[in-house]
């Protein structure tokens, strides 16, 4: 059977994981993954809405479970092929060096928010929780329109590296790999939330058998560790079609 190659998208909560996954399973299968990435959600020239409205076609699609059910009422995305992948929390960052801020209380996260004249949080699932619920939650919605901005097409650790940022809001999974940053896991329980990571397959595909296959491999206890070590909790849920 000659080799195949499937088009596959992932929003960045996603995205170090499956660089490590696709070579595991192009090695295992002998199949290609042509690999894209983007944002779950927004207008940016990349982000994924954008370019699936302006008609590119991917057979397995990786983002946030709200925006992949978004995609399946709208019928770019198969009914039934949802599967949940890998949970995903928030975290916040500084500087390496600068002053470490205690976030772990509500009252000191409140405080934080309200004494940092620079704060940035990402255009994304836990960004857009963190905005229009956490924010308006504990009182500082009025502030934050001032001090708070929404960073569209790069991630929030890189911000803080140009110095254009004091504090960083997005995924632990997307702020791990950045170099010169100290992560803030302990945030207060009372706003702290899982996101997760689901796949679909494309509407489009004509490789239905090979997009499964690969869903099959990314949901299964062999991918499981390098989930982990990449700031994401595997889910191993069961799948749909079988």
């Amino acid at each position: 059977m000659s080799k195949q190659t499937l088009s596959v998208i992932t929003s960045g909560a996603f995205a170090a994981a499956l660089k490590l996954l696709a070579p595991m399973y192009e090695k295992k299968t002998g199949n290609t993954i042509q690999l894209s990435f983007g944002s779950s959600m927004g207008t940016a020239v990349d982000s994924i809405p954008t370019r699936l409205s302006q008609g590119e076609v991917f057979d397995v699609l990786v983002l946030a479970g709200p925006a992949l059910d978004s995609f399946i009422k709208e019928g770019v995305i198969t009914i039934g092929t949802k599967v949940d992948l890998a949970g995903s929390r928030m975290a916040a960052a500084v500087r390496t060096g600068d002053k470490i801020p205690n976030l772990s209380t509500l009252e000191g996260f409140k405080n934080t928010l309200l004494s940092t004249p620079r704060i940035a949080y990402s255009a994304s699932a836990s960004g857009t929780y963190l905005s229009e619920e956490v924010f308006p939650k504990i009182g500082v919605a009025d502030q934050m329109t001032k001090a708070a901005k929404k960073i569209f097409g790069e991630r929030v650790g890189t911000i803080l590296m140009r110095n254009e940022t004091d504090l960083g809001f997005q995924q632990y999974s997307e702020l791990l790999p950045i170099d010169g940053i100290d992560i803030i896991r302990e945030l207060p329980p009372e706003i702290q939330k899982t996101f997760y990571f689901t796949a679909g397959i494309g509407a489009k595909t004509t490789q239905l058998a090979l997009a499964q296959e690969l869903i099959a491999f990314l949901a299964s206890q062999e991918a499981a560790p390098t989930i982990q070590e990449t700031g994401l909790d595997a889910v191993l849920a069961p799948l749909p079609w079988k």
